[in-house]
């Protein structure tokens, strides 16, 4: 089931809050260049010129989205990540958290992914730490694996690119509808068994 942000009257005091919700609702519906900042107003029922005192054009009001996004996907990876586990399991349960966001938040990934090089530097600091509290937790699981023999001397961050690129794919196969979305949930078991394992006989 999609996440959907909650539809709910405008309160004092949470003015922010309430255009981000309006924002990805309209992310989710009509796409990016269908945000406006007067539209989001009009629709939490404010003046066209309140939004500013929050978000001085639509780029800041990506970006903010997309920190948000971030934000949302490292605390499901916190929950999905036991350390206690071994890494097969471990990391199938990371693997089916990242996959169960990209479904639920397909429109919210690509934001995220391009608000990595959009064009405003001051936001850039924000996005790198986002960034690295998501994928730079994922590094450390391998590394955890590595120190415990689990897996082969490289690169995390090889490693992490490499398995990313594969969940990713898995994930973009499902918006796009080649797979249907339980179809690629219960096959996550399978892809990090063969990412692990390979598939060349033995």
């Amino acid at each position: 089931m999609r996440f959907m942000p909650e539809s709910r009257p405008y309160h004092h005091g949470d003015l922010r809050s309430a255009l981000l919700a309006a924002a990805e609702r309209t992310l989710r519906e009509k796409g990016v260049a269908a945000l406006s900042l007067r539209e989001l107003a009009r629709e939490v029922g404010v003046s066209h010129a309140a939004p500013g005192r929050h978000f001085k054009d639509k780029q800041a009001l990506l970006n903010a989205l997309a920190l948000s996004g971030y934000d949302r996907l490292a605390r499901a990876l916190d929950a999905a990540n036991d350390p206690a586990l071994p890494f097969e399991p471990r990391f199938t349960a990371v693997a089916r958290a990242y996959l169960a966001f990209a479904i639920d938040n397909a429109e919210l990934l690509e934001l995220m992914y391009a608000r990595k090089h959009g064009p405003d530097a001051s936001a850039q600091e924000q996005m790198v730490a986002a960034i690295e509290r998501t994928v730079g937790s994922l590094e450390q699981t391998f590394a955890d694996a590595q120190k415990r023999g689990e897996l082969i001397e490289d690169d995390p961050q090889d490693l992490t690119l490499f398995t990313g690129a594969v969940l990713h794919g898995l994930a973009a196969f499902t918006a796009n509808g080649t797979l249907a979305p339980e179809t690629a949930l219960a096959g996550v078991d399978k892809l990090v068994h063969r990412l692990l394992h390979g598939i060349k006989p033995r």
